[in-house]
């Protein structure tokens, strides 16, 4: 999971807080050397049980991965099981709008050189070109469906 702003990086942990601890409840960074959480090389990620405050912003949930392992029809069926809970950002692209289309629900259709100026002004999460368009998903996307309350869910394909 990862939250706004989107510059937060992932918290690094070293295999010594794996260990088991008297007092069960003890936090990772309190039975850890503060050095523990500098070291670079750590190649554990510490992970534990997240509990979202009433008051807390929803997150955003980027699923990633290559095409074909289903990345894409598990952010579909979140969303469909829990639509009250989980949308999706509408993404940004620089095709033309088919004639059932609407812009702002399949996609903001936008020209080519605002599509640019975003990616500059570094206002696009992730983008990419496919069959010589421009495809991606604006913070400003995101942020809206976190601004209704809802929690943001993409999916990614690493290139």
């Amino acid at each position: 999971l990862m939250s706004l702003p989107l510059t937060a990086g992932f918290r690094r942990s070293m295999r010594l807080c794996r260990r088991k601890s008297q007092i069960k409840q003890q936090s990772c960074y309190a039975r850890c050397p503060s050095s523990c959480y500098g070291t670079l090389a750590a190649p554990y990620e510490e992970v534990v049980r997240y509990q979202r405050h009433p008051t807390d912003r929803n997150r955003l949930i980027i699923l990633v991965g290559p095409a074909g392992v289903g990345v894409n029809e598990l952010r579909r069926r979140l969303i469909t099981n829990n639509p009250w809970e989980f949308q999706s950002a509408i993404p940004h692209t620089t095709r033309v709008q088919k004639s059932y289309e609407m812009n702002g629900r399949e996609y903001h259709y936008v020209s080519k050189e605002t599509f640019e100026n975003m990616v500059y002004s570094h206002r696009m999460l992730e983008y990419g070109e496919y069959k010589g368009y421009l495809y991606g998903t604006s913070i400003d996307a995101v942020r809206t469906v976190l601004d209704e309350g809802k929690i943001c869910v993409i999916d990614l394909e690493p290139q």
